[in-house]
């Protein structure tokens, strides 16, 4: 009898270990995901030149990430070897102005793509930006977003990573598969998502729907 309980108290404790581990690996799937597309970020500045002296922009829809919208206003840009139309302005205003584009966009205007971090504009392309007031042309700013998951200090807690970190995620799907030099976003301004263009989002069939988890 005793060696009966004994069998039983372990095959209960290592059911209870497998059924943890699996809440911890799916607790690792809970990570939205964000599909952005080219757009803008404008300084008040150039917002001047573009759209007129003291203009605001117009606010259409707000984003997952707090404080962040997309507005109505859009803008063309323009490289050596092409334009292209209609590119979304989002908000707020910055510091700087910052245009982020897809790679397959590069090769139209004619420019070399950089894949950068927000903000991390010193040594990118110039471009010209054209809007129904005025145009202006920037010396840096244009990017290619590296992907990258957003997250506040209890969400990089949870899931046992750090603010600058470099990590690998593994994404779900009949076309999923592993994404490498993905950027950890941490600061308590953020809402926890992971960011992704849309060639890199077709790649894998990425959608609002999909299932991610980070692997180091």
């Amino acid at each position: 009898m005793d060696n009966q309980e004994a069998i039983l108290k372990l095959l209960l404790e290592t059911l209870k270990a497998n059924t943890s581990s699996t809440e911890k690996k799916e607790e690792t799937y809970e990570i939205p995901v964000g599909v952005s597309n080219r757009h803008i970020h404008l300084s008040q500045v150039d917002m001047n030149c573009l759209f007129g002296e003291g203009y605001q922009m117009t606010k259409m829809k707000d984003l997952s990430q707090p404080g962040q919208y997309a507005c109505k206003e859009t803008v063309t840009i323009c490289g050596p070897k092409g334009a292209i139309e209609k590119v979304r302005v989002l908000g707020p205003v910055r510091g700087h102005t910052q245009v982020e584009v897809l790679v397959g966009d590069c090769f139209k205007l004619g420019v070399v793509s950089e894949i950068r971090l927000s903000g991390d504009l010193h040594g990118t392309p110039g471009i010209t930006l054209v809007g129904p007031k005025g145009s202006v042309q920037i010396a840096e700013g244009l990017v290619v977003a590296q992907r990258h998951i957003h997250m506040n200090s209890e969400d990089a807690k949870r899931l046992g990573v750090q603010d600058g970190q470099i990590v690998s995620i593994e994404v779900d799907g009949a076309r999923g598969g592993i994404y490498s030099n993905v950027a950890i976003r941490a600061n308590d301004g953020s809402a926890l998502e992971f960011h992704v263009d849309t060639e890199e989002a077709n790649a894998m069939h990425i959608n609002a729907l999909s299932k991610i988890r980070i692997i180091k």
